[in-house]
């Protein structure tokens, strides 16, 4: 029987919202609970008590890790780290090449996939696939590193073998070892910002994953993606209204003035959750731990804010969101920011490869329809003398 667009159901909402396209075992969004969760636990609980390492062998793997499974994953992990010298040569330019925050590692991304050697996801069995992703998920943080201290006229810093994850990436980006506090401190937000169901970079991963594509050509969309400011772009965002608020005594001010203006106030609302946001809750705490003049007048810029938005906006769902207290989490633990996005992107692409992994075991391509809404055709083509001058057809002059 063949398909017409006319059998296409026409009562999909706009941006697909709660329309389930697929089954994962990764994760899952329950925002009317508030609550998150990768595999069987809850995301934020993971952040609480486990390292980064821990939470990436579950993504990946399946399972939380034994004593024994985590010495064994970590020295799978750790080498993969160290750039590969033909790659190395390819940064500067890149880093010099400008663009926006993510656009220095979407090129590096691809080009680590060349160096590597990538094969389409297609033609690869499981084992090639995962050695792909854990390549990839390593290499994220040094690139950013590396790419950031070229960018400023610095020479990128190797690697240390002998720190976990989120020191590691601290101690590339400075060259100095990081208080643990502050390791720590950006370990929880990285573990909070793993997955996080089918967002925009991740649905745009797995519907490139389900044509074959190698893994790299999946990230690299997936960074396309997470560059728009309505998705990982928003913590700078965040911030920059914290700067334009400047005093306590013009928040109601500027607030209001916002929102009767129609403007979205980042660090406010979320597709998903009709609570607050769990990982909201959990920054705001770390940023009190690490206190400072700015996390005090955050706070009371979000009482405010909300207070106005129930106000004006009557019968509207807005609570905080992530992004709101993770600019104020990386502004305190001293990332600059132009490094808020990528910073995001070294914890999401442990996700967007579980996600790959996971599309890549479907051979079914994920192909949906559109409704068209243009002129009703068949209608013919205009004659050649009917068409405006130098359209092509008409003749010489």
């Amino acid at each position: 029987m063949t398909v017409t667009v006319t059998d296409v159901p026409r009562d999909v909402p706009r941006g697909l919202h709660g329309v389930i396209v697929t089954d994962t075992a990764i994760g899952d969004v329950r925002g009317a609970e508030g609550f998150y969760h990768y595999r069987q636990y809850s995301a934020i609980d993971l952040a609480t008590e486990c390292t980064m390492e821990d939470v990436w062998c579950l993504l990946i793997d399946g399972e939380l890790p034994d004593a024994t499974a985590r010495r064994a994953f970590s020295a799978e992990v750790t080498p993969l780290r160290h750039l590969p010298p033909d790659l190395v040569l390819l940064l500067a330019p890149i880093a010099r090449a400008g663009g926006g925050p993510l656009d220095p590692l979407r090129s590096a991304l691809s080009m680590a996939g060349a160096v590597r050697g990538v094969r389409p996801l297609y033609d690869l069995d499981h084992d090639a696939r995962r050695a792909d992703a854990l390549s990839a998920c390593a290499l994220t943080p040094t690139l950013v590193a590396a790419l950031h201290r070229l960018r400023h006229g610095r020479d990128p810093v190797a690697p240390r073998d002998d720190l976990p994850y989120a020191a590691n990436y601290l101690y590339m980006l400075t060259g100095s070892e990081p208080d643990p506090r502050i390791a720590r401190a950006i370990e929880r937000y990285l573990i909070s910002t793993i997955d996080h169901g089918y967002n925009a970079s991740t649905f745009t991963a797995r519907v490139i994953a389900s044509t074959g594509a190698d893994l790299f050509a999946c990230l690299g969309g997936a960074l396309g993606s997470l560059s728009g400011p309505l998705h990982g772009g928003a913590p700078s965002r965040a911030l920059d209204t914290l700067d334009e608020i400047g005093a306590v005594e013009r928040i109601d001010e500027v607030i209001r003035t916002k929102v009767l203006a129609g403007e979205r106030i980042m660090g406010f609302g979320h597709p998903v959750y009709r609570t607050t946001d769990p990982r909201s809750e959990m920054l705001r705490g770390i940023a009190e731990d690490i206190g400072g003049d700015l996390v005090e007048f955050a706070v009371q810029v979000e009482r405010r804010a909300l207070a106005t938005l129930a106000e004006l906006k009557p019968g509207r769902a807005l609570h905080t969101n992530v992004e709101f207290y993770a600019g104020v989490v990386m502004e305190q633990c001293g990332l600059p920011r132009d490094l808020f996005t990528p910073t995001f992107a070294t914890s999401r692409v442990i996700g967007w490869c579980a996600n790959i992994l996971e599309q890549a075991q479907d051979r079914k391509i994920i192909r949906p329809a559109a409704r068209y809404v243009g002129p009703t055709p068949p209608e013919p083509v205009p004659s050649p003398r009917q068409q405006p001058a130098g359209h092509p057809g008409d003749g010489p002059a």
